[in-house]
């Protein structure tokens, strides 16, 4: 439950003790079975993360767009403390790392500094309107404060952000916004950024 309403979580723990936890969620009007935030689920099982898929509160009460993204953040927020807390070792908290597609990754990249995040993995990260390169969000990945993995296709009309210190950017050729023809690309990109995260220990036990 939170200040929107409620979200519906689905959680996987690892038969062993999880190395870290990853939250991921969907885009504005979806849900998080798409092709591509289920590769990256499990791309992060295989290395040991407890999982928790996460349908919004909005979308949960049926709306298609999340509307105040003050509220929707907010929301987010609850989920995951919450989340953290139930995952937690011995009262250690997972290092925790936000993963969503499309609005679900800028909702990631605008709270990974209040969840205390080590790292976002945004899909087809929405750097402006289709047709409207003005009307940029690449502040909003900036701001995440963390390093974060953009994973887009060479066909996505909301664009391609750049790359830079904290940003790495994988561009999966032919995919466009959905990310859906090459879903196990997704996977070895994660994979492959999450080998060298830093404050993740990836176990495959």
């Amino acid at each position: 439950m939170t200040a929107a309403g409620p979200a519906h979580v689905v959680v996987d723990q690892p038969e062993g003790a999880p190395a870290f936890l990853v939250v991921l969620t969907h885009g504005a009007g979806g849900s998080p079975d798409t092709a591509d935030v289920l590769a990256v689920r499990d791309a992060v099982r295989a290395l040991g993360a407890a999982t928790a898929l996460v349908t919004q509160p909005y979308r949960v009460r049926g709306a298609r767009a999340p509307g105040s993204a003050q509220k929707q953040d907010a929301a987010w927020a609850e989920l995951v403390e919450v989340l953290r807390r139930e995952t937690s070792r011995d009262g250690a908290r997972l290092p925790l790392v936000q993963c969503g597609r499309s609005n679900g990754a800028r909702v990631a990249c605008r709270t990974a500094r209040q969840a205390g995040a080590v790292g976002v993995i945004a899909l087809a990260f929405p750097l402006h309107p289709p047709g409207h390169p003005d009307k940029s969000r690449d502040p909003e990945l900036r701001g995440a404060g963390t390093s974060v993995l953009v994973v887009n296709g060479d066909r996505d009309p909301f664009g391609v952000p750049e790359p830079d210190e904290m940003t790495s950017v994988v561009i999966l050729p032919g995919e466009t916004h959905a990310l859906s023809k090459n879903p196990s690309a997704v996977g070895v990109a994660v994979t492959t950024w999450l080998s060298v995260l830093p404050g993740i220990v990836p176990s495959r036990s």
